[in-house]
């Protein structure tokens, strides 16, 4: 790969994330702030993406993978999901909110897929070439939470302004990357195929299916942080969270270069359960803590993403790629994308705005109350990793750990 190319894939991977960092994380202030929406309605706006999830992998394997050059498309989908989320911005009441942002996560879920895939086909060594450019994503998240808090722009429509104007600049950029056509124009792709349901057979091994049902319960909990952590630091007086929150990434970045280091000492067993009880630690130290002397709490409980993200979800992905054998592997991967992602993230949507509402307390919330709730459902499903999950030591995965990332 020409450093050209190399500096391209990386500036498009800042601005893929700078998007979604810039409108999705002051998203549930604003609704709850500005057009006074309640938890459930917040939680199910949040739950798109999770719909959008589910619907994507069918674009993606079946059309985009067919008809379409991937640069083109994503040009496509990132102008008219700019235009799309400018929409949104000016929508005020549940039903236009929701419809618009559904239309708009419609357009953004499947660039995920499209532009590691795009970058995957520009490298001679995937494993030693991408993260360098995917940890641009992280940083683009890093600097787009960072404006929008500095700005105090959190209960405002201004981050979807700045994120639709970005998406429609990163689908025209798009149009320069590399010209990367469609690799199975000829060949037959069936919805089958697209949902990884080949991969089900992997569930007759006890410990793959605990793994998948166990990820897919994980998920739920972890929609409470998503949407629910930034109303949460804005209502208790946290000035710029928005900003503070994007220590999370910054974590995120160092424990991803530590995870070769943790992997060799604690396998897959121990690297998954670290990180479910990274979860319920960061829901106790929310619970206990405040914008007072104990603010250390609510800093340690966004510091811990690093290990939430990291060793949860990239070790998952390295475990399915280990047990899967090569035929079905992107088949397991996209099954576990559709649970947990989907079909997990969809439930936590539903269930966090649910929780939320039943803790309204004056003018506010009682948040200890509702932390508690995505603590303790973590709790369970790390009980449940801890006497079921068996597999055999991990040995070294230095190469396997940074491609995931």
């Amino acid at each position: 790969m020409t450093p050209l190319t190399r500096a391209k894939l990386s500036a498009m991977m800042f601005l893929q994330f700078f998007v979604w960092g810039a409108w999705s994380v002051p998203l549930g202030t604003y609704l709850g702030e500005a057009l006074a929406f309640p938890g459930q309605q917040i939680g199910l706006v949040f739950g798109t993406t999770a719909v959008a999830a589910m619907i994507s992998p069918f674009f993606v394997g079946m059309v985009a993978d067919r008809w379409f050059a991937t640069e083109k498309l994503l040009a496509g989908l990132h102008v008219a999901g700019g235009a799309v989320l400018f929409l949104a911005s000016t929508r005020t009441t549940f039903p236009a909110v929701y419809g618009v942002l559904l239309l708009y996560a419609l357009c953004y879920m499947p660039t995920l897929a499209l532009t590691n895939s795009l970058s995957f086909r520009q490298m001679v060594e995937p494993a030693r070439e991408f993260p360098p450019i995917r940890v641009l994503g992280t940083i683009g998240w890093i600097v787009a939470g960072l404006a929008v808090g500095f700005l105090r722009l959190e209960d405002t429509q201004r981050p979807m302004q700045i994120a639709a104007a970005a998406s429609v600049v990163l689908g025209l950029y798009c149009l320069l990357l590399p010209h990367t056509p469609p690799k199975k124009a000829a060949a037959r792709v069936t919805a089958r195929d697209v949902l990884g349901l080949d991969a089900l057979r992997l569930l007759r091994e006890p410990s793959f299916a605990v793994f998948v049902v166990g990820s897919m319960l994980l998920c739920v909990p972890l929609q409470f942080y998503y949407a629910f952590a930034n109303p949460f630091l804005n209502e208790i007086g946290v000035v710029n969270a928005a900003g503070k929150m994007t220590l999370g990434q910054m974590s995120e970045i160092g424990f991803m270069l530590a995870m070769p280091f943790f992997f060799r000492r604690l396998g897959v067993k121990g690297m998954l359960l670290v990180g479910m009880a990274a979860w319920v630690a960061r829901y106790l130290l929310f619970a206990w803590g405040d914008n007072g002397s104990l603010v250390w709490m609510l800093y340690g409980g966004i510091l811990l993403h690093g290990i939430c993200y990291d060793f949860f979800f990239v070790t998952g992905q390295i475990y399915v790629d280990e047990k899967a054998p090569p035929d079905l592997r992107a088949a397991a991967q996209g099954l576990i994308a559709f649970v947990t992602l989907g079909v997990g993230m969809f439930v936590g949507s539903w269930l966090s705005g649910l929780v939320v509402d039943l803790y309204v307390e004056g003018a506010g919330h009682a948040w200890g109350r509702i932390w508690i709730v995505p603590a303790v459902w973590a709790a369970a499903v790390l009980a449940l990793f801890a006497l079921f999950f068996r597999t055999r030591p991990a040995g070294p995965a230095p190469a396997a750990a940074s491609a995931a990332a």
